[in-house]
Parts: structure tokens; sequence; C-alpha cells
């Protein structure tokens, strides 16, 4: 230590201090050293438990925390580097974790001491602020472009195909020229909540809302023009927009009045009130309760096994002929916030019982239906966990301990908010599916090396396994490990064939299905909907393509000519027929009060739906049909 403190007295900002100065930081300073993945600190952390780390040696990275679970590194920090203020700037505007990325070594200092020098030499504090300065502006920028993530909103977009013009309404215009008197008179005659101020050719000037006319009010100043209030370059749309973002506006700004432009000219206006007709909306207000859920009894009440608005708005969605598939990719969206929030609540339960923060870097990933977004009401659950490499660390048992407990909670906070535990057994709480990285490298080096067929079924849930919280480079990484791997293994290839042909779509050759018992029941997952997703998933491990979604698996094999453009179309109307039967299905158990599955009565359908389901079932057949003899003339894919 006193080695250190001899070149500090000399290194720049800390020779700008004086001896009393240089005394008060660096009394009580110790050093501190961090494993490879070890915290520095952790985003849980009590903020007046965070201090200010000068780093030595090493190398730490910075890790902003997004409302969605995604965690986003947006820096390095290196040796001479001052960890811990911008932290505190933020005043908890944002949530960051430091990590260290390898062996580091910091002097920590006392936060209080080292600001209150700061605040008593002006020079030392703006060498220090202009680092942090710049340090702000490029996090901006990494933020801005880092932060979007398509993936994410993919389902905001799907759902809300919906164009502006659908929604407009007549506006309300005024000239600026108009006194504000007059402005109010308008307001009260038309009912409006604001005016939208256009020029003669109804060219937008601007836009005129109440807080505008309080202002005059405050100010005793009617006899004044619009012009000297309007509130000029407003934010507008044009008539062809998606809804998606004037909802997003209105959202953050509920009294404003959003003019709706053809061209250059003012055609409509769009207002909170022109969307009460929107069902969607619906969907908006359950997952902003989902994020704002203080409680697991909260929470289970939002779920959509449990959620009669959530029910209803899947029905409408069905109703309104959306595809299915695309329906089950907004439910599995849904469940996505609905873990989410099972994980926040986790930690913070931890917190409370003594265990502390997370003391390492992880991932949580689903698997199987959740995983391929391809969810219908009655499904268990398949997750698991990537833990950041521990095994060096000296803690490690300490660790194993944590996440243990950690994902047990996890798992039976999911089974009350209506996802059963999965009878495979395939959950994060248990060994097999928590592991370190490295961990998961091995063992996915050994079942491919020594995978027989009563294996081969867990595999294929894993297979289609996507992060929804954490540190997503865990499951990238994990990612691009298995696709090369299961590419060159011809005999997991030749396994997952045996399996798919095992179960044999029950259809015969001239269109009779073939169902068991007095109402002619069928297993909608086990009959067809799996065999369309097993031979999609073949197809994708042979051509090394790492989409999980059925649907973007066929894009993606149609686009680089591995599956005619015919054959994916029907593979995707199949889909479309099958999930939608199951989601119906499942609607009905669920105001039945029965309990859910994958079954469907032929009886129990008309002339028309039974056609549609013949023909996605001798869609299923086919493929299979084109599997089988491609394995039978290669005896691998």
């Amino acid at each position: 230590m006193e080695k250190y403190l001899e070149i500090f007295k000399t290194q720049h900002p800390f020779n700008l201090l004086t001896e009393e100065q240089w005394n008060k930081i660096f009394t009580g300073a110790s050093l501190q050293s961090f494993h490879t993945n070890q915290f520095i600190f952790h985003e849980d952390e009590d903020e007046e438990d965070i201090d200010i780390y000068f780093v030595l040696t090493g190398l730490a990275k910075n890790i902003m925390h997004k409302d969605n679970g995604k965690q986003i590194s947006v820096r390095f920090y290196y040796p001479n580097d001052l960890i811990g203020i911008m932290i505190m700037l933020t005043s908890g505007e944002m949530k960051f974790s430091v990590q260290a990325l390898e062996e580091t070594k910091t002097l920590r200092f006392n936060k209080a001491n080292f600001l209150e020098v700061m605040s008593e030499n002006q020079d030392f504090s703006k060498v220090v602020m202009e680092g942090i300065s710049n340090l702000m502006k490029s996090l901006y920028h990494e933020i801005k472009h880092k932060a979007k993530d398509t993936d994410d909103d993919s389902h905001d977009r799907d759902l809300f195909k919906q164009r502006v013009l659908t929604y407009s309404e007549s506006p309300t215009l005024i000239s600026s020229e108009n006194t504000l008197f007059e402005a109010v008179e308008k307001m009260e005659t038309q009912k409006a909540g604001g005016l939208i101020v256009c020029d003669d050719e109804q060219r937008l000037l601007g836009v005129l809302n109440y807080q505008d006319i309080f202002k005059a009010y405050l100010n005793h100043d009617f006899q004044s023009h619009v012009k000297d209030y309007v509130k000029e370059e407003p934010y507008f749309v044009s008539e062809r927009d998606f809804i998606y973002d004037a909802i997003s506006y209105l959202k953050h700004n509920p009294a404003s009045i959003i003019p709706v432009l053809h061209r250059y000219k003012v055609v409509g206006q769009l207002r909170q009130t022109s969307f009460l007709k929107m069902h969607d909306s619906v969907y908006f207000d359950l997952r902003y309760q989902i994020q704002k859920a203080p409680t697991l009894e909260a929470l289970m009440s939002l779920a959509p096994r449990y959620n009669e608005s959530f029910q209803e708005f899947v029905s409408q969605l069905l109703k309104d002929q959306m595809f299915a598939y695309d329906v089950c990719e907004l439910i599995s969206s849904y469940n996505d916030e609905i873990h989410n929030q099972v994980i926040h609540l986790a930690e913070q339960a931890m917190l409370k019982e003594g265990y502390g923060t997370p003391p390492i870097n992880y991932c949580f990933i689903v698997m199987g239906s959740e995983g391929r977004k391809e969810q219908a009401f009655s499904t268990d659950q398949d997750n698991g966990i990537i833990i950041d490499n521990y095994e060096h660390l000296d803690n490690k048992e300490e660790i194993e301990e944590f996440f243990q407990i950690f994902t047990e909670k996890i798992n039976y906070m999911l089974e009350s908010c209506g996802f059963p535990l999965c009878s495979g057994e395939i959950m994060a709480k248990e060994t097999k599916w928590r592991k370190s990285l490295q961990s998961w490298f091995n063992a996915i080096h050994t079942w491919l090396d020594k995978m027989d067929a009563e294996e081969i079924r867990d595999f294929t849930i894993f297979m289609d396994f996507r992060p929804i919280v954490g540190d997503f480079s865990l499951a990238y990484q994990l990612r691009e490990y298995v696709t090369k791997r299961v590419q060159r293994s011809l005999n997991l290839q030749q396994l997952l064939m045996k399996d798919t042909l095992r179960f044999r779509v029950p259809i015969q050759p001239f269109g009779r299905i073939t169902a068991t018992g007095r109402t002619r029941v069928l297993n909608l997952k086990k009959s067809s909907i799996m065999q369309i997703v097993n031979a999609v998933r073949i197809y994708t491990i042979k051509y090394g393509v790492e989409e999980v979604n059925s649907i973007k698996r066929l894009d993606v094999l149609e686009e680089h000519e591995r599956f005619h453009p015919r054959d994916a179309e029907n593979a995707k109307l199949s889909l479309h027929r099958l999930l939608k039967f199951r989601l119906e299905q499942n609607l009905k158990e669920i105001r039945h009060d029965q309990p859910l599955s994958n079954d469907i009565s032929l009886v129990s359908l008309n002339k028309s739906e039974r056609k549609e389901l013949r023909d996605a079932l001798l869609i299923a057949k086919r493929l299979q049909q084109v599997l089988e003899l491609s394995y039978n003339r290669n005896r691998v894919v």
C-alpha cells in the first residue's frame, strides 16, 4: 500500500491536492482485488454503500440494466480510471453494475471524503468532472446505439399494424391571428382539449393546449393572439404511419393533441380518447401493471392463466383474423414480462433474507415453446440459467448455494403464476440446467458424443433456448457454440430424425383423421404441431441457422433457398391453423374451469373447421415424408 501512496503524491490530478486534502482522501483508503467475473459493485446495492475505486491494474466493464431485463455493456474501465462517480452522478436514474473482466486491483476511496475534497479544491474537481463529462457523452452515444433492440418490441410492431388513418379524428383548427379569447370559446363549443394552429393553406404552425391557455390566464392576457402562446414544432404523424409511435407519445404526454398530416396539410388529429375503441390498449395497460407489480400476489392476478382481460384480448385478436403464430408470439412476450418481474421479486427476496445481490453475473434462459415464442395457455416450465464462470473463485460454494436458492424461488414463483413445474424437471433449480458457461460447453460436448434416444427430447427442448433476463452475451456465446457443434454432429441429426418419425401424423391417405375415443380426440401438439416444429428445427441444424422461432427459421431457410417458398408458406399456414385451434381450445377450457390441454374433439368441429384441420395435418405429413425420404436415402439429413 505504501508504494502506491508515494506514487499518487506526484500523479496528476492528485498532485493538485494540499497535504491536508491528500491525507483526507487517502486516510482510510484500501487496496481491494477482484477476481475475473466478480462484481466490483452491483446495481441492487444501496447507493450509500458504493464507494469510489481507482483502477490500478486489470480491466472491468460497466453494465447498464434495461427495464426489460437485458443488460448492455456500455464501456470498459482501464488502469487510472475512476469507478463510482458516474453512478453517483446519475442519482439512481440509471442502474449500473461494474464487473471485473480479469484479475483487477483497485484502490478504494471513501466516497464522502472524496466528494468533500472535490468541493474544497476546484482545480482537482475540474479535472475529475471533465473526465466524467467526456465519459457521459460517450456513454450517451453508446446507450443510444446499443439500447436499440429490435427484437424486444417486435411483437408490438406485429400487433399494431393498423395505420393512424384508422383512428384519426376531425381536427379542430384555428388561425394564429385569432385572440386567445376566441381560442377559449372555440375549445368550449367544440369540446376540444386543444387546437391545431394552421395557416390559410392548412399548413401546420403549432398546437395550442390547455397548458398554454392556463399560462395566459395567469398573465390575465386573453387579448393576445394565439401566435404568442402557440407551441411551435409540435410532434405530428402522417396518416400512413403506424399507430404505435402515436400511442407511445400520448402515454408520456397524455394531455397532448397530435396533428395528422397528409403531405404538408393537416387532415386530422389524435388524442388519448381516439384510442378508446382500441382493444389493444388493454395489452399496454396489463404490461405496465406487470412491471409495477410489488408482490407475487399482485403478479399472479396478471398471469395469462388467471387474467380475464388478457384472455378476452387474445380471443378478440383471433376473431380479428390475426395469425395465430403472431398471437402466440405476443403471449410469449407477455410471459417474458411475467418472468422478468418474478426474477426481480426473487432478487429482492434474496436481498431481504440476507443472501445479498447476485455474487456473479447470470443469464436466465427459457426453452421449448417459450423459447420459440410459440406459447399457448397450456404450458409448463422449461427454463435454465447460465452463470458466468466462477469455479476459479474462492467463494464458489457460496455462489452455488446462492443460485440454488435463487432458482428455486424463481421456479416456485412461476408455478404460482400459472406455469406448472416441468414434469421432466427441465428447470433452472435442477443442477443439470443450472451451470456456468464453461460447464454448459462441457455438458454439450458430452451430450453430443454420448446422447441416446432417451435424452434426445430434452436436447430438442434445450436447442430452442432464448435469453430473457441478465447478461445476454452469455447466451449468445452458448448459442454460437451449440450451433457450430450440432451442425457437425451427424449422430445428433440421425437421432432427431428418428425421434421425429416416431410420432406419425394421424391422417390416412384419403384424408381421414385418426383420433381416439367416442368424441374422437386429437392431441394437436403431439400429432402435428411438433412434427412441423421438429422438421423445421432439423433443417435449421443442418444449415447452421441460429434463429429459434419457427416462422423466422422458415424465413431464413427460404431466403437461403433451403426451403421452397411454397413449402415455407404451407408450413406457416399449417402452424397458424393448428395454433389457432389450440388457443381457442385453451380459452374454452379456461371459461369452463377445465384443466388446460392440447386435446381437441373432432366432434365439436363444424365442416369448415374439420377441413382446415385436415389440410393442416396433410401439410405436416408432407414435411414428415420429405424428411423420411431424405433420411432413408442418406441415413442423415
